[in-house]
């Protein structure tokens, strides 16, 4: 996991870096368009009798500005967050970022400029032997001019990462909700939340109660009537087949019990952790599944317990209803986030308001993380749950 997201690194600093010669292309565009647009506004108060609104031209071009920019943000940045704006707050985005844009172009040609500089040295001092000003490339001329150019690109790099922290500060901070907005949303989501986790511990307890019921609670009974007739039988022939019979039974009770207390929670997660418990799930399915497991940390437990339950009712749910003949689970993780994905080839179609789907995106959104199902007519059927670990 380490060695992918280090490969990563550079294509994500070549997208930063695509993202800002973009952004400051944008921002000299958008400085036109503010220019026109406070003269228009300026127009609109001097006509309008006091009433201050944004004219319609302005508005729609501050609009498609805005997205063009959010659009950038998301490619290159990675920032992708609910937005809530009008006219003038996109206004005042533009306002805000033109700078940030222009400041991000200047870092990038002065970057430029540096490499330009140091490839004419480098080419002087050792491929022509025409000197540049006349400096000859003594040690210490080297020296001075390596140490002062890394420090120039160090500096550089870190103005190009301040510039993306401050472009995605900007567009959140003029584009999203208000931070009080945030908090009241964020107290209304874990409302929801509560009653949710409340209705899924209520469906766990009716689901195991009906496997009792069901199961058990009927081999109990079956027992006991075994054991009355045999002790009421005169045939001792016919009294050790009853015996018999009961003590098959007795062991089929044993299994049921463990069955209800294994999918209530399995004793393998607390000791052995989250890959153990499903290479259990795998062995006991109907179906061949096959598991990647690249974890490089036990998680804590609330997350490892989520998971576990995800990939087992998922894989419960293909051997039962999507008619699949192999379910692949693929389990990736950093210190931050888990991520889970099972896919079937079974015929889709799967209802995400199911009961045991629906408890499992709930057990999931209690944990802040996301769950997602995909399963067109046809199949396959894709299950991904991501739970944070902080």
């Amino acid at each position: 996991m380490t060695t992918s997201s280090s490969a990563g690194r550079p294509r994500r600093a070549v997208l930063a870096t695509v993202g800002l010669a973009l952004g400051a292309v944008t921002a000299g565009a958008e400085l036109v368009l503010l220019a026109v647009a406070a003269l228009l506004m300026a127009y609109s108060l001097a006509f309008s009798r006091g009433q201050r609104t944004v004219p319609a031209v302005v508005a729609d071009a501050a609009r498609t500005v805005t997205e063009l920019e959010r659009w950038r943000l998301r490619r290159f940045h990675g920032e992708d967050r609910a937005v809530e704006y009008g006219p003038l707050r996109a206004l005042a985005y533009l306002v805000l970022r033109v700078p940030v844009g222009l400041l991000g172009g200047v870092i990038l040609m002065l970057l430029a400029y540096g490499a330009a500089l140091g490839g004419a040295l480098a080419v002087s001092w050792w491929i022509t032997g025409d000197y540049l000003d006349g400096i000859a490339p003594s040690p210490w001329i080297v020296l001075y001019t390596v140490v002062f150019g890394s420090v120039l690109l160090f500096l550089a790099v870190q103005g190009l990462v301040g510039v993306v922290a401050l472009e995605r500060t900007v567009a959140r901070r003029c584009l999203g909700p208000s931070p009080l907005e945030a908090y009241e949303r964020r107290i209304a989501q874990l409302s929801v939340t509560r009653a949710e986790v409340v209705d899924a511990v209520d469906d766990e307890r009716r689901r195991i109660e009906r496997d009792l019921h069901d199961g058990v609670q009927q081999r109990l009974v079956a027992l006991g009537m075994l054991i009355g007739r045999a002790r009421r039988a005169r045939d001792d022939e016919r009294s050790a087949d009853l015996l018999r019979q009961a003590h098959e039974e007795s062991r089929r009770a044993l299994e049921d019990l463990r069955e209800v207390a294994w999918r209530v929670y399995p004793a393998a997660l607390d000791g052995e952790g989250l890959r153990a418990a499903l290479e259990t799930v795998a062995d006991r399915s109907a179906l061949p599944v096959t598991i990647s497991y690249d974890v490089p940390a036990r998680p804590p437990h609330a997350v490892e317990t989520a998971a576990y339950f995800v990939v087992c009712e998922a894989v419960t749910n293909a051997a039962k209803h999507s008619g699949a003949h192999r379910i692949r689970v693929d389990v990736t993780g950093s210190d931050t986030m888990i991520g889970v994905r099972i896919e079937d080839d079974g015929g889709g179609g799967a209802d995400p308001g199911g009961g045991g789907l629906a408890g499992l995106a709930r057990r999931v959104a209690a944990l802040d993380g996301t769950f997602a199902l995909h399963s067109p007519p046809g199949g396959p059927t894709v299950i991904t749950a991501e739970l944070p670990c902080g």
